[in-house]
């Protein structure tokens, strides 16, 4: 029997070459490779156009934006609303993390540090120079990893549905009142009922689908669970360790107002202790796949960030 999600995947690629983006797959070093729905323009005879140490040339000068997918979902999936919304007037980069679209490492490091390491090192193969992370949940952890760590290529950030870190207390306080006993049981689902939980916590109206097609997501899109367990495991780290790095980047949260997976209360927190530097827009009647349910609206408030931060750099 055909896979109704396996069998939609062509169209999705298709709708992604129509804005101008192709998959590309990046060696990041011996044994890791990354995949990544690139420009066209970028890769000229299947390969980078030349290694980022040699400092390649512009292609335009459309700011480049990067979206970092979260943890149910590979990259375009993630995105298919924003993509197209955003091509014209920006290059954009969509990654698929470790484990996830066929990306893939020997390495034994589960940190969320290893995937913004080799996120910025495959960006920068592919000569990207400076640039706009948006990151949603498990994406937005890593892309304040790369913005902590590597500040001459991330300009500024727009987060949704993350934190700073994934302490033990956030993460006991989340599971405790969404009823899961774990981050694997609930980002992890192994059938229709799990799946339609996560899905009812994750989203603000009630979804409905027919059980094969919950079936069908779970076989494509839950693949490489032992590693991505780890990658959960890997997540939470002890509130004695927990820091709030100085970041120098402008920080955009940009949040369902129902979110109930990291709720607005933590979002609020969050800005007070990233000081000056941060901003938080609400976006009602929409929950933690905020971009999903109301794409019209997050896709103005991000172009309106979007814009914001194109002229400061201009007139720097």
């Amino acid at each position: 029997m055909v896979n109704l999600v396996a069998a939609q995947k062509p169209l999705l690629h298709g709708l992604m070459k129509l804005a101008g983006l192709i998959p590309h797959t990046v060696e990041i070093e011996r044994g890791t490779k990354m995949n990544f729905w690139v420009p066209s323009e970028t890769i000229k005879n299947g390969k980078e156009k030349e290694n980022y140490k040699n400092k390649p040339k512009k292609m335009n000068n459309k700011p480049v934006v990067v979206l970092v997918h979260g943890f149910a979902a590979e990259g375009i999936v993630t995105w298919q609303f924003q993509v197209g919304a955003l091509t014209s007037k920006y290059t954009v980069y969509v990654p698929d993390l470790l484990f996830f679209g066929g990306s893939t490492t020997d390495s034994t490091d589960r940190s969320p540090m290893f995937q913004a390491e080799c996120l910025v090192t495959g960006l920068r193969k592919l000569g990207v120079e400076r640039c706009i992370v948006v990151g949603f949940s498990y994406g937005g952890m890593v892309a304040f990893k790369m913005a902590e760590k590597y500040p001459d290529l991330v300009q500024s950030m727009v987060v949704s549905g993350s934190v700073l870190a994934m302490t033990d207390s956030i993460s006991s306080v989340a599971l405790e009142r969404l009823g899961f006993s774990s981050s694997s049981e609930l980002l992890l689902p192994n059938s229709v009922k799990g799946l339609k939980a996560l899905l009812s916590v994750a989203a603000h109206k009630k979804l409905w689908f027919p059980d094969r097609l919950h079936r069908d997501y779970l076989e494509v899109m839950f693949t490489n669970r032992k590693e991505r367990a780890e990658l959960l495991e890997g997540l939470v780290i002890s509130n004695k360790d927990a820091t709030i790095p100085n970041f120098t980047q402008r920080i955009h949260l940009l949040w369902g107002e129902n979110d109930q997976i990291f709720n607005l209360d933590l979002a609020q927190n969050m800005k007070c202790q990233l000081g000056d530097n941060a901003t938080l827009k609400t976006i009602e009647k929409s929950g933690h796949l905020v971009h999903l349910e109301r794409p019209c609206l997050y896709n103005k408030c991000l172009k309106e960030f979007l814009a914001s931060q194109h002229e400061d750099g201009k007139q720097r």
